[in-house]
Protein backbone atom coordinates (compact mmCIF):
# COMPACT_ATOMS: atom_id res chain seq x y z
CA UNK A 1 0.00 0.00 0.00
CA UNK A 2 1.30 3.83 -1.36
CA UNK A 3 1.04 5.73 1.88
CA UNK A 4 1.49 9.21 1.30
CA UNK A 5 4.85 10.71 3.15
CA UNK A 6 3.54 14.74 3.59
CA UNK A 7 5.81 17.04 2.02
CA UNK A 8 8.85 14.61 1.00
CA UNK A 9 10.43 13.76 -2.44
CA UNK A 10 9.91 10.33 -1.63
CA UNK A 11 6.01 10.49 -2.11
CA UNK A 12 5.09 7.74 0.04
CA UNK A 13 6.28 4.41 2.19
CA UNK A 14 5.04 1.15 0.44
CA UNK A 15 3.38 -0.85 3.87
CA UNK A 16 3.17 -4.64 2.93
CA UNK A 17 0.32 -6.73 4.76
CA UNK A 18 1.70 -10.27 5.51
CA UNK A 19 -1.33 -12.92 6.51
CA UNK A 20 -0.69 -15.12 9.05
CA UNK A 21 -2.42 -17.90 10.87
CA UNK A 22 -3.18 -15.85 13.03
CA UNK A 23 -4.12 -12.64 11.57
CA UNK A 24 -2.24 -9.91 9.13
CA UNK A 25 1.03 -8.09 10.17
CA UNK A 26 1.95 -4.74 8.68
CA UNK A 27 5.78 -4.19 7.33
CA UNK A 28 6.25 -1.02 8.36
CA UNK A 29 3.03 1.59 8.96
CA UNK A 30 3.77 5.27 7.56
CA UNK A 31 4.05 8.81 8.68
CA UNK A 32 1.50 9.64 11.17
CA UNK A 33 -0.57 12.11 9.19
CA UNK A 34 -4.12 11.91 8.78
CA UNK A 35 -3.91 11.79 5.12
CA UNK A 36 -1.65 8.60 6.13
CA UNK A 37 -3.52 7.14 8.02
CA UNK A 38 -6.86 7.33 5.82
CA UNK A 39 -4.86 5.69 2.96
CA UNK A 40 -3.84 2.82 4.83
CA UNK A 41 -7.09 2.10 6.09
CA UNK A 42 -8.76 2.22 3.11
CA UNK A 43 -6.14 -0.14 1.48
CA UNK A 44 -6.64 -2.73 4.58
CA UNK A 45 -10.12 -2.21 3.90
CA UNK A 46 -9.93 -3.05 0.34
CA UNK A 47 -8.29 -6.09 1.37
CA UNK A 48 -11.05 -6.88 3.14
CA UNK A 49 -9.07 -6.06 6.44
CA UNK A 50 -10.31 -3.71 9.18
CA UNK A 51 -7.32 -1.89 11.58
CA UNK A 52 -8.82 -3.40 14.22
CA UNK A 53 -7.84 -7.17 12.53
CA UNK A 54 -4.18 -6.47 11.89
CA UNK A 55 -2.31 -8.61 14.83
CA UNK A 56 1.20 -7.55 14.65
CA UNK A 57 3.49 -4.56 13.52
CA UNK A 58 7.17 -5.38 12.11
CA UNK A 59 8.99 -2.28 11.73
CA UNK A 60 12.16 -2.24 9.60
CA UNK A 61 13.53 1.27 11.33
CA UNK A 62 12.37 4.11 13.56
CA UNK A 63 12.11 6.67 11.24
CA UNK A 64 8.48 8.78 11.03
CA UNK A 65 7.95 7.48 7.52
CA UNK A 66 7.88 3.42 8.50
CA UNK A 67 7.26 3.75 12.41
CA UNK A 68 4.77 6.91 12.15
CA UNK A 69 1.26 5.54 12.83
CA UNK A 70 2.33 2.19 14.29
CA UNK A 71 1.04 3.61 18.01
CA UNK A 72 -1.79 4.65 16.13
CA UNK A 73 -2.27 0.85 14.82
CA UNK A 74 -1.89 -0.65 18.47
CA UNK A 75 -4.25 1.50 19.89
CA UNK A 76 -6.91 0.47 17.46
CA UNK A 77 -6.05 -3.21 17.20
CA UNK A 78 -4.24 -4.17 20.28
CA UNK A 79 -1.50 -5.27 17.65
CA UNK A 80 1.96 -6.09 19.05
CA UNK A 81 5.16 -3.85 17.77
CA UNK A 82 8.62 -5.09 17.10
CA UNK A 83 11.98 -3.06 16.60
CA UNK A 84 15.04 -3.73 16.98
CA UNK A 85 16.74 -3.16 20.36
CA UNK A 86 18.92 -0.37 18.61
CA UNK A 87 16.49 1.83 16.97
CA UNK A 88 13.57 0.94 19.95
CA UNK A 89 16.91 2.82 21.95
CA UNK A 90 16.62 5.87 19.72
CA UNK A 91 12.43 5.77 20.30
CA UNK A 92 12.88 5.54 23.98
CA UNK A 93 15.94 8.31 23.78
CA UNK A 94 13.69 10.49 21.54
CA UNK A 95 10.75 10.62 23.89
CA UNK A 96 12.44 10.72 27.54
CA UNK A 97 14.99 13.96 26.18
CA UNK A 98 14.48 17.46 27.86
CA UNK A 99 12.88 19.07 24.46
CA UNK A 100 15.72 21.32 23.62
CA UNK A 101 18.31 18.76 24.05
CA UNK A 102 18.20 18.06 20.06
CA UNK A 103 18.33 21.71 18.81
CA UNK A 104 21.70 22.03 21.27
CA UNK A 105 23.09 18.82 19.88
CA UNK A 106 22.33 20.25 16.57
CA UNK A 107 23.45 23.50 17.38
CA UNK A 108 26.94 21.87 18.70
CA UNK A 109 27.44 19.51 16.04
CA UNK A 110 26.94 21.57 13.24
CA UNK A 111 29.56 24.18 15.07
CA UNK A 112 32.28 21.46 15.22
CA UNK A 113 31.41 20.51 11.63
CA UNK A 114 32.13 24.05 10.61
CA UNK A 115 28.93 25.52 9.67
CA UNK A 116 28.36 29.24 9.80
CA UNK A 117 26.98 31.33 12.46
CA UNK A 118 23.90 32.59 9.94
CA UNK A 119 22.91 28.56 9.79
CA UNK A 120 23.03 27.72 13.05
CA UNK A 121 20.81 30.89 14.64
CA UNK A 122 17.55 29.50 13.21
CA UNK A 123 18.41 26.42 16.08
CA UNK A 124 19.38 28.56 18.67
CA UNK A 125 16.22 30.96 18.08
CA UNK A 126 14.13 27.80 18.12
CA UNK A 127 15.59 26.75 21.27
CA UNK A 128 15.05 30.17 22.89
CA UNK A 129 11.17 30.16 21.61
CA UNK A 130 10.38 26.65 23.49
CA UNK A 131 8.99 25.81 20.26
CA UNK A 132 10.23 22.40 20.54
CA UNK A 133 7.27 20.08 20.34
CA UNK A 134 7.18 20.23 16.63
CA UNK A 135 9.65 17.23 15.51
CA UNK A 136 8.97 13.90 14.13
CA UNK A 137 9.51 10.92 16.16
CA UNK A 138 8.93 13.00 19.57
CA UNK A 139 5.84 10.71 20.47
CA UNK A 140 6.70 7.75 18.53
CA UNK A 141 5.25 4.20 20.16
CA UNK A 142 7.42 2.36 22.47
CA UNK A 143 7.74 -0.57 20.86
CA UNK A 144 6.51 -4.33 22.79
CA UNK A 145 8.64 -7.05 20.85
CA UNK A 146 11.86 -7.06 20.00
CA UNK A 147 13.25 -8.26 16.85
CA UNK A 148 16.06 -10.78 17.85
CA UNK A 149 18.81 -10.96 14.31
CA UNK A 150 19.08 -14.13 12.99
CA UNK A 151 15.88 -15.41 14.36
CA UNK A 152 12.54 -16.48 12.56
CA UNK A 153 9.89 -13.89 13.95
CA UNK A 154 7.12 -16.17 15.78
CA UNK A 155 4.35 -15.37 12.54
CA UNK A 156 1.89 -18.54 12.89
CA UNK A 157 2.69 -20.35 9.52
CA UNK A 158 5.38 -18.43 8.02
CA UNK A 159 8.77 -18.23 7.69
CA UNK A 160 10.10 -14.55 8.07
CA UNK A 161 13.61 -14.13 8.80
CA UNK A 162 15.38 -10.97 10.43
CA UNK A 163 18.43 -10.11 9.14
CA UNK A 164 20.28 -7.07 11.27
CA UNK A 165 21.21 -4.45 8.59
CA UNK A 166 22.48 -1.13 10.14
CA UNK A 167 23.81 1.92 8.18
CA UNK A 168 20.68 4.07 7.52
CA UNK A 169 19.75 3.48 11.14
CA UNK A 170 21.69 1.77 13.85
CA UNK A 171 18.80 -1.23 14.13
CA UNK A 172 17.41 -1.31 10.69
CA UNK A 173 16.44 -5.01 9.83
CA UNK A 174 15.93 -6.85 6.27
CA UNK A 175 13.11 -9.36 6.21
CA UNK A 176 13.37 -12.51 4.54
CA UNK A 177 10.63 -14.44 3.93
CA UNK A 178 12.07 -18.16 3.47
CA UNK A 179 9.07 -19.59 1.02
CA UNK A 180 9.11 -20.17 -2.64
CA UNK A 181 8.07 -17.52 -4.81
CA UNK A 182 4.38 -17.43 -5.61
CA UNK A 183 5.54 -16.99 -9.16
CA UNK A 184 8.66 -19.25 -9.00
CA UNK A 185 10.75 -16.64 -10.01
CA UNK A 186 14.46 -18.26 -9.44
CA UNK A 187 15.80 -17.30 -6.03
CA UNK A 188 15.74 -17.61 -2.58
CA UNK A 189 12.40 -16.44 -1.42
CA UNK A 190 11.21 -12.51 -0.81
CA UNK A 191 13.31 -9.87 1.37
CA UNK A 192 11.00 -6.55 2.48
CA UNK A 193 14.43 -4.39 2.09
CA UNK A 194 12.91 -1.35 4.07
CA UNK A 195 14.96 1.38 3.45
CA UNK A 196 18.22 -0.83 3.06
CA UNK A 197 18.39 -2.07 -0.55
CA UNK A 198 16.09 0.28 -2.82
CA UNK A 199 15.73 0.02 -6.49
CA UNK A 200 16.96 3.58 -8.07
CA UNK A 201 18.32 5.44 -4.90
CA UNK A 202 20.97 5.06 -2.12
CA UNK A 203 19.74 5.76 1.49
CA UNK A 204 20.65 8.22 3.24
CA UNK A 205 23.81 6.92 5.34
CA UNK A 206 24.19 9.72 8.25
CA UNK A 207 26.11 9.64 11.60
CA UNK A 208 24.23 7.58 14.06
CA UNK A 209 22.82 10.55 16.49
CA UNK A 210 23.38 9.75 19.94
CA UNK A 211 24.40 12.99 22.05
CA UNK A 212 25.53 11.11 24.73
CA UNK A 213 27.68 8.50 22.68
CA UNK A 214 31.43 9.25 22.63
CA UNK A 215 32.33 5.86 20.76
CA UNK A 216 33.69 6.64 17.08
CA UNK A 217 30.54 4.76 14.60
CA UNK A 218 31.29 3.90 10.81
CA UNK A 219 27.96 3.41 9.75
CA UNK A 220 29.11 3.76 6.09
CA UNK A 221 31.20 0.87 6.83
CA UNK A 222 27.91 -0.77 8.79
CA UNK A 223 26.21 -0.14 5.28
CA UNK A 224 28.57 -1.73 3.30
CA UNK A 225 29.28 -4.96 4.90
CA UNK A 226 25.44 -5.19 5.35
CA UNK A 227 25.24 -4.71 1.46
CA UNK A 228 27.50 -7.83 0.69
CA UNK A 229 25.23 -9.94 3.64
CA UNK A 230 21.86 -8.99 1.67
CA UNK A 231 23.96 -10.08 -2.07
CA UNK A 232 24.73 -13.44 -1.02
CA UNK A 233 21.50 -14.24 0.11
CA UNK A 234 20.22 -13.52 -3.49
CA UNK A 235 16.15 -13.44 -3.21
CA UNK A 236 14.02 -14.02 -5.72
CA UNK A 237 12.29 -10.80 -5.19
CA UNK A 238 13.16 -7.39 -3.20
CA UNK A 239 10.34 -5.80 -1.40
CA UNK A 240 11.52 -2.35 -0.57
CA UNK A 241 9.94 0.57 1.36
CA UNK A 242 10.10 3.06 -1.20
CA UNK A 243 9.43 3.47 -4.93
CA UNK A 244 9.31 -0.40 -6.42
CA UNK A 245 9.56 -3.90 -6.19
CA UNK A 246 12.58 -5.28 -8.22
CA UNK A 247 14.35 -8.54 -9.14
CA UNK A 248 18.74 -9.05 -9.32
CA UNK A 249 19.55 -8.04 -5.83
CA UNK A 250 23.17 -8.85 -6.42
CA UNK A 251 23.84 -7.01 -9.13
CA UNK A 252 21.80 -3.77 -7.01
CA UNK A 253 23.93 -4.19 -4.11
CA UNK A 254 26.83 -4.02 -6.75
CA UNK A 255 25.75 -1.03 -8.36
CA UNK A 256 25.51 0.39 -4.86
CA UNK A 257 29.09 -0.80 -3.80
CA UNK A 258 30.53 0.81 -6.50
CA UNK A 259 28.78 3.61 -5.90
CA UNK A 260 30.07 4.78 -2.81
CA UNK A 261 33.44 3.46 -3.85
CA UNK A 262 33.43 6.15 -6.25
CA UNK A 263 32.25 8.86 -4.22
CA UNK A 264 34.74 7.56 -1.71
CA UNK A 265 37.04 8.42 -4.20
CA UNK A 266 35.72 11.64 -5.61
CA UNK A 267 36.12 12.97 -1.66
CA UNK A 268 39.55 11.97 -1.46
CA UNK A 269 40.35 13.86 -4.06
CA UNK A 270 38.48 16.70 -2.70
CA UNK A 271 40.91 16.69 0.92
CA UNK A 272 43.67 17.53 -1.11
CA UNK A 273 42.82 21.06 0.48
CA UNK A 274 41.93 20.81 3.71
CA UNK A 275 38.34 21.03 4.62
CA UNK A 276 35.50 20.48 7.39
CA UNK A 277 32.67 18.71 6.95
CA UNK A 278 30.58 21.61 6.22
CA UNK A 279 32.87 22.62 3.42
CA UNK A 280 33.35 19.05 2.11
CA UNK A 281 29.21 18.66 2.42
CA UNK A 282 29.36 22.50 -0.30
CA UNK A 283 31.48 20.62 -2.82
CA UNK A 284 29.85 17.44 -2.78
CA UNK A 285 27.85 16.35 -5.71
CA UNK A 286 24.04 16.10 -4.69
CA UNK A 287 20.90 15.98 -6.73
CA UNK A 288 20.55 19.58 -7.29
CA UNK A 289 23.18 23.00 -6.21
CA UNK A 290 23.99 23.56 -2.93
CA UNK A 291 22.40 26.88 -2.90
CA UNK A 292 19.20 25.33 -3.65
CA UNK A 293 19.41 22.76 -1.15
CA UNK A 294 16.53 23.28 1.77
CA UNK A 295 17.84 23.97 5.59
CA UNK A 296 16.68 21.26 6.81
CA UNK A 297 18.47 18.82 4.28
CA UNK A 298 21.34 20.70 4.16
CA UNK A 299 22.07 19.40 8.13
CA UNK A 300 21.86 16.12 6.08
CA UNK A 301 23.63 16.32 3.75
CA UNK A 302 26.35 17.46 6.26
CA UNK A 303 26.14 14.10 8.10
CA UNK A 304 26.57 12.40 5.15
CA UNK A 305 29.57 13.79 4.91
CA UNK A 306 30.94 13.11 7.99
CA UNK A 307 30.04 9.72 7.78
CA UNK A 308 32.16 9.39 4.57
CA UNK A 309 34.86 11.56 6.40
CA UNK A 310 34.97 8.41 9.24
CA UNK A 311 35.23 6.26 6.19
CA UNK A 312 37.81 7.80 4.90
CA UNK A 313 39.88 7.73 8.03
CA UNK A 314 39.04 4.13 8.97
CA UNK A 315 40.42 3.29 5.71
CA UNK A 316 43.94 5.20 6.55
CA UNK A 317 42.81 7.48 3.52
CA UNK A 318 42.54 10.72 5.40
CA UNK A 319 42.83 12.31 8.60
CA UNK A 320 41.86 15.30 11.24
CA UNK A 321 44.64 18.00 10.34
CA UNK A 322 45.75 18.12 13.88
CA UNK A 323 44.92 21.57 15.76
CA UNK A 324 42.42 23.00 13.24
CA UNK A 325 39.15 24.62 14.83
CA UNK A 326 36.32 23.51 13.14
CA UNK A 327 38.31 20.08 12.89
CA UNK A 328 39.26 20.11 8.94
CA UNK A 329 40.52 16.71 7.18
CA UNK A 330 43.14 15.99 4.90
CA UNK A 331 43.72 13.48 1.96
CA UNK A 332 46.58 10.89 3.11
Amino acid sequence: MKVPIPDNPLGHTLVHVLDTDRGPVLIDTGWDDPESWDTLTAGLGALGIAVADVHGVVITHHHPDHHGLSGRVREASGAWIAMHAADTEVVVRTRSAEPGTWFDYMSEKLATAGAPEEHIAPLRAARASGRLRTLPGLRAAVPDREIAPGELLPLAGRRLRAIWTPGHTPGHVCLHLEERHPANLPGNGRLFSGDHLLPGISPHIGLYEDPEDTRVTDPLGDYLDSLERIGRLDPAEVLPAHQHAFTDAPARVRELLEHHEERLSGLWELLAEPLTPWGLAERMEWNRPWEQIPYGSRNIAVSEAEAHLRRLVKQGRAEAVPGSDPVTYRAL
